[in-house]
């Protein structure tokens, strides 16, 4: 479903140009006391186009609004965006940008996911709403613009030119990162509708993260599936927990089949498309085990796994505020922290023999739950 072209909208009730922005008319907050200024970009989608490709990217990258008309675009490398203004600059050219600061909830939901680089978000989003998205074309940059947008600006990003951006309390729960220089968006032209919704996800510690659930059943689902398509069988369950931002922690649960099956399951997790940034800690457990129960998760970890059996991987793709990398110089650097994959899983060549788990059986429960059925009313019931 690529989305439909079209010539009006709500987000052309307001259109200024040039020297007349001013982005200081929205009340942008500044969302943790450290801060390191106002951000008008937390859930946001910014687009950019692949200029050997043509396909158009959404992504939600933060945005320190530095002054009236010029905003941030930090974006850690190796995501979509970062690729797209590297070919951009590695040419000498300017890149074109724009930025969504009032979106729709799917749109900006696709937009902290890992689609595949040649399928565009935009029409990812036309395929779930099972209809084209409508977008405008930007005057300066040419790019789409949702029409339904609430407020959304488009400009150029310059090669060798930044500013100081930061620091910003990231979704670790830290204030890492620090101050790094960064390449902005000077605004050319600014769009909005009447009474428009600024909106916004400041990150935070673990599960208070207000999109941390949503952005991991996306991004559970999206591993899932990837993995699935690159051959693993025998996968029951996928859970990137928000106690580790959707990034950090990858939980699989899998019905062995073969010897080297969790090995082959761990490494598809830890380098799929959706898994490979960030992760810190990738767990493989047996389908006996609730992969969405951090509680069962650790039991197992604790009974069925040896420190001795993880395999650790160096060199991962990292993020740019990770709190365990120590900045020097406020020269942005590449970070690539290593990551281990856990296997609590009972070893597979005498899984059979391994000890039995001390719960009552389902016959057991059932027989209890009859014999006292009476003594307490029918408020026992089997789960």
């Amino acid at each position: 479903y690529p989305p439909t072209m079209v010539d009006s909208g709500p987000i052309l009730e307001n259109v200024v140009e040039g020297d007349d922005i001013d982005l200081n008319i929205f009340p942008v907050p500044t969302w943790h006391e450290l801060d390191g200024g106002p951000y008008i970009g937390t859930a946001d989608s910014v687009i950019t186009r692949d200029p050997d490709t043509g396909v158009v990217n959404a992504g939600t990258y933060r945005g320190q609004l530095h002054d009236r008309n010029s905003v941030g675009m930090m974006v850690t490398h190796g995501h979509h965006g970062y690729i797209h203004r590297q070919k951009y600059f590695a040419k000498g050219e300017r890149c074109p940008v724009v930025m969504v600061f009032g979106v729709d909830p799917l749109l900006w939901t696709l937009s902290t996911t890992s689609i595949s680089p040649d399928i565009s978000e935009l029409n990812y989003a036309g395929a779930i709403r099972g209809e084209p998205l409508p977008v405008i074309k930007g005057r300066v940059t040419g790019l789409p613009i949702p029409a339904n947008a609430e407020i959304a600006i488009e400009g150029y990003a310059e090669p060798g030119v930044t500013r100081k951006e930061g620091r910003f309390g990231e979704w670790q729960g830290y204030y890492a990162g620090g101050v790094t220089d960064q390449p902005f968006v000077k605004a050319s032209t600014l769009y909005y509708r009447n009474a428009p919704i600024l909106t916004g996800a400041p990150p935070a510690k673990g599960a208070y993260n207000p999109y941390g659930l949503a952005r991991s059943t996306w991004r559970s689902a999206h591993v899932w599936n990837e993995i699935v398509a690159a051959g693993v069988p025998g996968v029951k369950g996928v859970w990137l927990p928000p106690c580790g931002g959707s990034w950090y922690l990858q939980i699989v649960s899998i019905e062995q089949r073969y010897g080297g099956h969790a090995t082959h399951a761990g490494h598809a997790v830890a380098h799929s498309r959706s898994g490979a940034f960030s992760a810190r800690y990738t767990i493989v457990v047996d389908d006996d085990v609730n992969p969405y129960d951090l509680e069962d998760v650790m039991w197992a970890v604790c009974t069925r796994s040896l420190p001795t059996d993880a395999d650790i991987i160096k060199k991962g793709w990292g993020s740019h505020s990770e709190p365990l990398f120590r900045r020097t110089s406020a020269a942005p650097v590449d970070s690539t922290p290593p990551r281990a994959i856990v296997y609590a899983v009972k070893p597979y060549e005498w899984r059979n023999e391994f000890a039995p788990v001390n719960l009552a059986s389902e016959e057991m429960r059932r027989q209890a739950f009859a014999k006292w059925k009476d003594a307490f009313n029918g408020r026992l019931q089997i789960i």
